[in-house]
């Protein structure tokens, strides 16, 4: 296994287990075991478990980017775009090993301990609330709606992970069209 597979084994293992078990609860002999690496050629692609854990979720991120881009992309009006980020959750609860948000469970497993993890979960969740202030404005809807339907998604993200998906996107796509629809009617003419 040259070093590219080295490091594609180590991320893909290293991902799978820190969002199936936690950061925490997964050691580095775990992964070595998990990805047919030794714990030498580990620590040569990535110093500390943190180095690791940084690369995991700039990946992650770049994932949670793309899928919320793949479904927007498609929408042509621009309330349809704003509404399509509801058919994304849709698809990520659909996941065999969906546990919630990767930036949620492990800022409220490391947030206050680690800055890699606070900092990685913290510019997530900014650039996610700026993408839906560019939707929402391209819909012609007041700003604060962006921060409205940030907090409809990341509670169903919450709410699908402990409760399970059932109802949980239909719910929060159905409060999205009420708030849109209650904008709409406050402000004619937009």
């Amino acid at each position: 296994m040259d070093t590219d597979q080295q490091r594609a084994a180590v991320l893909e293992a290293a991902e799978k287990l820190f969002y199936g078990k936690g950061i925490q609860a997964v050691g580095m002999d775990e992964i070595r075991t998990a990805a047919g690496v030794s714990l030498k050629a580990i620590y040569k692609l990535f110093p500390s478990k943190d180095a690791l854990v940084a690369e995991v979720l700039t990946i992650r991120d770049r994932r949670w980017t793309d899928g919320l881009h793949k479904y927007v992309d498609r929408a042509v009006a621009p309330e349809e775009r704003v509404l399509a980020v509801f058919d994304w959750l849709d698809e990520m609860f659909a996941e065999n090993d969906f546990r919630g948000c990767s930036f949620i469970n492990s800022y409220g497993e490391l947030g206050a301990t680690s800055s890699t993890v606070a900092e990685a979960a913290q510019h997530n969740k900014s650039c996610y609330q700026d993408e839906l202030a560019a939707l929402v404005a391209e819909a012609g809807l007041p700003d604060r709606v962006a921060i409205q339907i940030g907090l409809l998604t990341e509670g169903a993200l919450t709410t699908a992970a402990i409760l399970g998906p059932d109802g949980v996107v239909d719910g929060a796509r159905d409060a999205a069209r009420v708030l849109i629809a209650s904008q709409r009617a406050a402000t004619p003419g937009r």
